[in-house]
């Protein structure tokens, strides 16, 4: 199939039921802290990515591959997705393990979140759970990295599972791109690297940009572009280097082209949680990939989208249209970055 043919964002890994616990406050250890409020909700990066471009634009074809457990919980993110007209044949089954959960502990008066993971059939997923023959999308999105086991591991060549899965999907005629999640690891710098050397768009935060370098990374235009910079010589020099933090965020290109763009000034009362709020990012900002579009409106829908999933503790319950969120933030404008 031409490119131009292509049509869609498939993504792949992570398929998690995310249960979204509201707190009063952060406990120290061994003493209580109150929960408000409960949800069972979607979670993990590509089944987050997914659900949110489900709503900003529900004419995109959508499609998802991972691995879940024979289980209610799968029953749950299969039902889920056939309601949300994702594609989810590639979702396969096993019963060697449950379908992976997580308890998102989110604190009432910040939208601060903590998170209790159970890697469950993630841990399972590995390259011959994906087929880009099956697969008409233009985009292949994967997440996250550093919590998919066998995609995570280095080999003897310094390459891992994930930067072969991510070849693969090159190979097949498509844009790529991943995204990692907030742990720390000593794996992290050859897990990334090992990525960077096939992805067209890398999606990292500055926590995790900080543990690929080895070095503190400021939430600041000027830092997180040296870190941008870094992180593109990590790899094969076909990437651009999306960093982004609560209060701006910058794309480096292959070519050494960046632009930088400020959050949203939400008011407080329009900031529920922050859970998925950055996989909202990525959502927005493949949108504008999907489309065609320059780093500067890729990163304009990015944070539009990313700005309205906080009006909501779950990851997408909160997300609206793409011209609705990008009012959003022409109404109450952007941060200075």
């Amino acid at each position: 199939m031409s490119d131009a043919a292509r049509k869609g964002v498939l993504a792949g890994g992570s398929f998690i039921v995310d249960f979204v616990k509201i707190i009063n406050d952060w406990p120290e250890q061994e003493t209580l802290a109150s929960i408000s409020k409960e949800t069972a909700s979607n979670g993990g990066g590509p089944y987050n990515t997914l659900r949110d471009l489900a709503v900003l634009q529900p004419s995109l074809t959508l499609e998802a591959c991972g691995l879940l457990g024979e289980d209610a919980n799968g029953d749950w993110i299969i039902d889920d997705c056939r309601r949300h007209g994702i594609d989810g044949s590639q979702l396969q089954r096993t019963a060697d393990a449950i379908t992976s959960y997580t308890d998102a502990m989110t604190v009432s008066s910040t939208g601060k979140r903590t998170f209790f993971h159970h890697r469950g059939a993630n841990a399972l997923l590995g390259p011959e759970h994906f087929s880009f023959t099956k697969t008409n999308c233009k985009i292949f999105h994967l997440g996250y990295l550093m919590l998919l086991d066998r995609l995570d591991q280095i080999d003897k060549n310094r390459s891992c599972g994930a930067a072969e899965v991510i070849r693969a999907a090159n190979e097949a005629g498509l844009i790529t791109s991943v995204d990692c999640v907030s742990t720390p690891g000593p794996s992290f710098p050859q897990v990334v690297t090992a990525a960077l050397h096939h992805v067209d768009f890398l999606f990292i935060n500055e926590f995790e940009s900080a543990q690929v370098l080895g070095r503190d990374v400021p939430a600041e235009r000027e830092a997180m572009l040296a870190a941008a910079r870094d992180l593109g010589k990590l790899g094969s020099a076909r990437s651009t280097v999306v960093l982004h933090a609560a209060n701006g965020a910058v794309a480096l290109d292959k070519h050494g082209r960046s632009e930088a763009i400020g959050a949203a000034k939400l008011p407080k009362e329009n900031i529920v949680g922050a859970t998925g709020a950055g996989d909202a990012f990525a959502a927005g900002f493949l949108l504008g990939v999907h489309e065609d579009l320059g780093p500067a409106n890729c990163l304009r829908y990015a944070v539009s989208s990313a700005a309205m999933s906080l009006s909501h503790a779950t990851p997408s319950e909160g997300m609206k249209s793409l011209s609705e969120c990008i009012a959003l933030t022409e109404e109450f404008g952007l941060t200075s970055f």
